[in-house]
């Protein structure tokens, strides 16, 4: 492999003279299950020079807030604790050579693999012949939510809670509401009680628990009130949380006494850079536009993890994150398919909340070549119930399935089904639709 400083015409013309400068094969953006993982499949793949830029002081990602398991299956055959995985990952890295960066900010991302980054010793230009941004997501705060109440002390969301606890040791209320029903709800009740903390109910706003069974009988096993139907109106208090007040249909609204608030959940990507920058954003997912190989818009740049939707889980996003870094070194080797020549995936249906990728090369690969990709679609609903989905390129029916479907239920659609004949034109858009039936 070329040393990366071989490559001076491929540095921005933006570049500062001033400014300290640097090159790489490939920069990886975060240091989470995705981005390690990236890293460790490009070393394996013989692509020697490459960082992974974290901007927290320690890599590893979410898990380092988790302390309790089950982390570590597919990836080390263990049942691990969340740092005990995050630390058996950063150390995989470490081992097979990997240069990790720590509290390191990526401050733009600029055309063509340029990147603008600061630390404590100032700023500095980072030139890469190819990007992996793999800055994970984010729960949604309370500002979002549109909670009115007084701001007080011991309302947060479950990445503060788990750092509180696991990195801090501390203990920021006794008596706790859990608001919302995702999987990481579920965590924020293993957190308390990790921290001999006992939450006095659990709310959802919906019918139905959000996280999939058996997730919904777990509040029962611990004697945990679950409130369904229930939207949290306002937080009361002075200093502190003292109550919330709740609303259900048909009962109108009371209060609850309690402590503390824990917002659960209401994942976005973690797209800042991508939206600051000039790769093109889907508005479904929230994350970046992609093909099949995990491809921006700008095709210097790709995306792993959870960046790409929220949310999915450590050991999947690890999985993503080797498959990314294999696509990588592939493009890097000029072996994957053409970028110009991706047809568009759409949809209008609103009970479809999101494709991810949004763009396919529908072309069969040439043999010999290394060009698979992702393996499926991926859809999330907005909507439960069982249906039809089909998708259409033009006035043609490419595939259909009878499904059931509902909020936070991962969808598979398999790409080699999509395939276009040889003779077929790939420009028409495949668009997916859903009928409740």
């Amino acid at each position: 492999m070329s040393d990366a400083k071989s490559w001076p015409q491929e540095a921005s013309a933006q570049a500062n003279t001033d400014m300290p400068q640097s090159a790489v094969e490939v920069a990886i953006i975060g240091g989470g299950p995705s981005g390690l993982a990236a890293a460790l499949e490009l070393k394996r793949r013989g692509i020697s020079n490459i960082v992974v830029l974290e901007r927290e002081n320690e890599a590893g990602g979410i898990p380092r807030h988790c302390g309790h398991p089950p982390f570590g299956v597919r990836e080390f055959a263990r049942v691990l604790t969340g740092p005990s995985y995050a630390r058996r990952l950063v150390r995989a890295a470490r081992g097979a050579g990997v240069t990790i960066r720590t509290a390191v900010t990526v401050v733009e991302l600029r055309p063509g693999g340029e990147l603008l980054i600061t630390s404590q010793q100032g700023s500095e230009l980072l030139q890469a012949r190819r990007v992996i941004v793999a800055t994970g997501v984010r729960e949604t705060p309370r500002s979002a939510r549109l909670i009115s109440g007084a701001r007080v002390l011991g309302a947060l969301n479950t990445g503060a809670l788990q750092s509180l606890v696991y990195l801090q040791n501390r203990k920021p209320f006794k008596r706790p509401v859990i608001v919302g029903t995702e999987l990481v709800s579920f965590s924020a009740i293993m957190t308390c009680r990790h921290a001999g903390i006992t939450p006095v109910a659990m709310i959802e706003a919906g019918a139905h628990v959000t996280a999939r069974w058996p997730s919904s009988i777990f509040p029962r096993l611990v004697g945990l009130p679950l409130y369904l139907n229930t939207r949290l109106v306002s937080i009361k208090g002075t200093r502190r949380v003292q109550a919330v007040e709740v609303e259900t249909p048909g009962h109108g609204r009371r209060l609850i006494e309690c402590d503390g608030v824990v917002l659960t959940g209401g994942f976005t990507p973690e797209a800042s850079l991508a939206r600051m920058g000039h790769l093109a954003i889907d508005r479904g997912t929230g994350g970046p536009v992609v093909d099949q190989y995990g491809r921006c818009s700008d095709p210097v740049y790709f995306a792993a993890g959870n960046l790409l939707r929220p949310v999915e889980t450590a050991g999947w996003s690890f999985q993503e994150g080797r498959r990314c870094g294999g696509w990588v070194a592939g493009d890097l080797a000029g072996d994957l398919a053409d970028h110009a020549r991706a047809t568009q995936l759409t949809s209008s249906d609103p009970g479809i909340k999101y494709l991810m990728p949004q763009k396919l090369n529908l072309t069969a690969p040439p043999e010999g070549t290394k060009r698979e990709g992702m393996k499926h679609v991926q859809l999330r609903f907005e909507l439960r119930g069982k249906g039809v989905l089909t998708i259409h390129r033009g006035s043609d029916l490419v595939w259909q399935r009878s499904l059931h479907v509902a909020p936070e239920r991962r969808i598979l659609v398999p790409i080699k089904a999509l395939l276009a004949p040889p003779s077929h034109p790939t420009d028409t858009p495949l668009e997916f639709r859903f009928k409740i039936e």
